[in-house]
């Protein structure tokens, strides 16, 4: 009887899981910094896994990791939680990342977005299996080859799977230009398929 009554005890002292929004209320009000090493712990390797996918470079990934971790630690009193925080997070990693690519290379494509108007004209019904059923080493050989804005937004879409609004949070555009941005994404990934590989997957 005493021995069930200890773990009992024992259990009711055990740390509750606290979700996000209540690490970063405690981190606000008492700045505990182990508070935000439980946020770290949670995302580091997501965020480290999503810039090393844009920025190509392991060390490079490892310093923008850290560099957006400091952002959040500064400005984790304006998360507002319209949205979850880890979409919050995935803005701010992508906010970065595409400004360092067009820093490094100043990619213009980047920054032209509506070089696709000449696609508006075609079926507003783009296969999703176009992109889900392909060849895996091929599909990653034509991310490389578009536009970096191109190529987060599909993998956000199809990687990821996020939906409409999350994307729309995110890039901080309306959910009918996201609609139109994967419209046109798509697109150019289907035109730049065929002029590499001369065929689309039956």
């Amino acid at each position: 009887m005493n021995s069930y009554i200890s773990i009992q005890q024992t259990a009711s002292r055990a740390p509750r899981y606290a979700d996000d929004d209540e690490v970063i209320d405690r981190y606000i009000s008492e700045r505990n910094h182990k508070d935000f090493e439980i946020l770290y712990g949670r995302y580091s390797k997501k965020v480290f896994g999503k810039c090393i996918s844009i920025l190509k470079d392991e060390e490079k990934a490892q310093d923008a990791t850290q560099e957006i971790f400091v952002k959040i630690l500064l400005n984790l009193g304006k998360f507002n939680k319209k949205s979850r925080f880890s979409t919050w997070l995935y803005s701010i990693t992508y906010n970065y990342c595409i400004d360092y690519v067009r820093k490094s290379k100043k990619d213009k494509s980047v920054l032209v977005e509506d070089l696709a108007n000449e696609y508006d004209r075609a079926s507003d019904d783009v296969e999703d299996y176009f992109m889900t059923e392909l060849n895996v080493k091929r599909l990653k050989l034509i991310l490389e080859q578009i536009a970096i804005n191109d190529k987060l937004i599909l993998l956000m879409k199809y990687q990821d799977e996020m939906s409409i609004k999350e994307i729309s949070q995110i890039i901080e555009k309306s959910e009918s230009a996201i609609k139109m941005q994967i419209k046109r994404a798509k697109l150019r990934f289907q035109k730049t398929y065929r002029e590499r590989f001369q065929y689309l997957p039956a």
